[in-house]
């Protein structure tokens, strides 16, 4: 691997970093807040890291695989480092380590916060949080070849490195040119949903950072109570309806914008993410409504809300699901682990591959009564092939594996058996709220430094999917980006 390169990537990338401050900036200007100049100095700090990184590097548009994998993660790590910078230096979050979670927890689209009262802060800062969320959704990588058409076709090693899946195709030949659709398409969703939440009565202000929450499946709020401190109806289902879209997989939505509207039905696993959503919603429905509220209207919209805000990873909450009957809590807790569709801003499993390892499982009972049978597994009118199989297993293997140390490791911190579980299962599938002691009226600040940094970890390997990150452990990796870099001195 060619430091050289991966560093000149990353320089380049800072320098986005530092210019997407301009419009926090804006808004700390326009309100004229103390964090007008916190932004300056962030800004200043930022651009200045990036040109100067820019200047002792060179670029090579012939980047390796090796070498995407490095600058995703290293991408996201850095993005954090500085994107932590006003939190830090705004005196919102006193500690660094408080800081980088929180920058984390915006770019990954976690949302899991440390901030203990929201409302307090200066609206700079607010919608500093939000647009990470938004930035970090379709993908700072995407965003970056997009707009960097040299890299050509090796961008598409960047893509695979930042969203690796089961299944990973291109929208259009050009890969600068499926980046552009797919962040325009994004854009434009996003346009919408500010214009309605605007409608709704919300101001240009919360419907923009709520937007970019809600498009990212981040979950970042405005208000300590989140989208509940509204007590808008009309808001809740705008922002339930796009939830929903952000967790379906976007490229069918430019299927559709390419008037193939029956892509969305057609399409196996965007069935059967509907399906899951229903019968959860249902079901958790009833129970409230048995239960809790006794109102069949008012059981559903509560439902419904919480249901796709945590199967989306969104994490936004309209009431304290802390305090549900025990069936309905046990819902959400194991919709952490599902996730939305492959192709989606959402995190955790996704779709795609429970359907294959539900396929799976179904053929292995199968051929246990007719040995001879040789039964495709198919997604669709796909034939999925027993590489992809073999990778979707690894990936459950380790996902559940590096659940259960991370889970095993805040509890030798002290913290309660629940408390644990649910918030690595929430960092760890991009969610943000769990429950018990990082419940949704509560926040990550109770947690160690330790704890802390043990869930930064495990929001970054949630985003970019565990391999990208596992990856650079490798002892071939590491040998053979040794002896590279020994042989570009001799």
């Amino acid at each position: 691997m060619r430091f050289s390169v991966v560093g000149n990537l990353l320089g380049t990338l800072l320098i986005f970093i530092g210019l997407a401050q301009i419009f926090p900036l804006i808004w700390a200007f326009f309100y004229n807040e103390p964090d007008l100049k916190v932004f300056i100095i962030s800004i200043l700090i930022t651009l200045s890291a990036g040109f100067a990184l820019r200047k002792i590097t060179r670029f090579d548009n012939d980047i390796s695989l090796r070498e995407s994998f490095a600058f995703v993660s290293l991408s996201w790590i850095l993005a954090s480092g500085f994107g932590a910078l006003p939190f830090y230096l705004s005196g919102a979050l006193p500690s660094y380590i408080d800081a980088y979670f929180e920058a984390m927890s915006g770019f990954t689209t976690t949302g899991a916060t440390v901030i203990e009262d929201i409302e307090a802060l200066p609206h700079g800062i607010l919608f500093w949080r939000s647009l990470t969320h938004w930035l970090g959704g379709m993908g700072i990588i995407a965003l970056f070849v997009a707009i960097m058409p040299k890299l050509g076709a090796r961008g598409m090693n960047l893509l695979k490195a930042e969203v690796p899946g089961p299944i990973a195709d291109k929208v259009v030949p050009r890969v600068a040119e499926t980046a552009k659709l797919l962040w325009g398409i994004y854009v434009a969703i996003s346009a919408l949903e500010t214009v309605l939440l605007m409608l709704s009565g919300f101001s240009l202000f919360d419907a923009l950072t709520h937007t970019f929450a809600t498009m990212a499946t981040g979950g970042f709020s405005t208000k300590n109570l989140s989208v509940g401190g509204f007590n808008n109806p009309l808001a809740e289902l705008i922002i339930i309806v796009f939830m929903f879209i952000a967790g379906g997989n976007f490229s069918l939505y430019y299927c559709v914008a390419k008037k193939n509207y029956n892509a969305l039905l057609k399409d196996e696993e965007f069935r059967f993410y509907t399906s899951v959503v229903v019968f959860c919603i249902i079901v958790a429905t009833l129970y409230l409504n048995i239960f809790e509220y006794r109102n069949m209207l008012l059981s559903l919209r509560k439902a419904a809300f919480q249901v796709i805000s945590i199967i989306t990873t969104t994490g936004f909450t309209t009431e304290n699901f802390d305090s549900w009957p025990p069936m309905v809590k046990g819902i959400l807790f194991f919709l952490m682990f599902i996730g939305g569709c492959g192709g989606s801003t959402a995190g955790a499993i996704k779709q795609i591959r429970i359907m294959v390892l539900l396929k799976h499982g179904y053929r292995e009972i199968y051929k246990m009564v007719h040995p001879t049978a040789v039964i495709p597994l198919r997604v669709g009118k796909n034939v999925v092939s027993e590489d992809v199989v073999t990778s979707i297993m690894g990936f459950l293997f380790l996902y559940l594996l590096i659940f259960a140390v991370a889970a095993v490791t805040l509890t030798s911190l002290g913290i309660d058996l629940i408390s644990s579980l649910s918030a690595v299962a929430a960092t760890l599938g991009n969610v943000g709220p769990g429950l018990g002691l990082v419940g949704p009226l509560n926040t990550y600040a109770p947690i160690p430094p330790f704890g802390k940094i043990v869930l930064t970890l495990m929001m970054l390997i949630g985003r970019l999917e565990i391999y990208t990150v596992l990856v650079l452990l490798l002892p071939e990796y590491r040998r053979y980006t040794y002896q590279r870099n020994i042989s570009l001195f001799k």
